[in-house]
């Protein structure tokens, strides 16, 4: 397999005196990307040829129910996983020639992961957990702690450096975990149901700063479940069965064209998809 140098990842070159300016390209194009998993002699296929395309700034959410292959989804666009088949790219480089370095690399320096569940160290300040991605970077102690310490500002935790998990709130928990995402100005933040483990206030708290990043010009995708958090984003897509829909209208008219060869009755339609 070839490989492709992280140094391929890198923001283009200013064209020449009078030449026209190249457009970008997107941060996440998916072509027919397809997931099958194999259980003995029986293949189960997670994603069945998902299109996707997630330009510079967007903020996308991926909604569905347990079961629809968001979370194969989310490993993927985080290179936690490969498709079987299909293409994936990650700011214009094709992310199935990386070898299991690189894409190491891209976990650690272009994708940025927020996760339900924190995955704070109990006995590391918020500024320590905050520099571990700087940590696996090899990047200086003073430069990780003055990144860090900017990190957490950026998320209004200025003043929670040197507190540990166990005495911050859930959503104050949660802004370390964006702040660690944070750290190492990636192309991407990806977001696994940040929300699923937090109050109402806690969670209008995480939107409001997920609000504030897209707002700045940050990338985000978010995966959830529910609707009220899907809408916050700036668009919304679908996926069910291990397809992706892309409109309220194109979801109802394939479950119509499936209840028709099936002869099954149709389940209750979310009232809004991509907006």
């Amino acid at each position: 397999m070839s490989t492709v140098s992280l140094d391929d990842l890198t923001e283009p070159q200013a064209p020449d005196e009078g030449q026209a300016a190249a457009e970008p390209p997107p941060i996440l194009e998916l072509i027919d990307v397809r997931k099958t998993y194999a259980t003995g002699a029986v293949e189960v296929g997670a994603l069945r040829g998902i299109d996707l395309v997630v330009a510079e700034g967007d903020y996308l959410a991926v909604m569905g129910p347990s079961g629809s292959g968001k979370s194969t989804l989310m490993h993927i666009l985080g290179c936690l996983d490969v498709p079987t088949s299909g293409t994936y790219r990650l700011a214009g480089v094709d992310v199935g020639v990386m070898d299991e370095e690189d894409l190491a690399d891209v976990r650690n320096r272009r994708v940025g992961f927020v996760f339900q569940q924190f995955n704070l160290l109990p006995a590391l300040t918020a500024q320590r957990n905050v520099e571990l991605p700087l940590v696996y970077a090899r990047v200086p102690r003073a430069e990780r702690r003055r990144r860090a310490t900017e990190a957490l500002e950026r998320v209004g935790l200025g003043d929670r450096l040197d507190h540990r998990p166990g005495e911050l709130s859930g959503g104050q928990q949660q802004r370390v975990s964006v702040a660690r995402a944070l750290v190492t100005d990636p192309d991407l933040v990806l977001a696994d149901e940040p929300t699923g483990n937090l109050d109402t206030a806690s969670t209008l708290d995480v939107l409001s700063l997920f609000a504030e990043l897209h707002q700045q010009g940050r990338t985000i995708v978010l995966i959830t479940h529910e609707r009220d958090v899907a809408r916050q984003a700036g668009r919304t897509v679908l996926i069910r069965d291990g397809h992706l829909y892309h409109s309220h209208e194109e979801e109802v008219a394939a479950t119509e064209a499936l209840a028709a060869t099936t002869r099954i009755p149709l389940w209750e339609h979310p009232d809004e998809v991509e907006r």
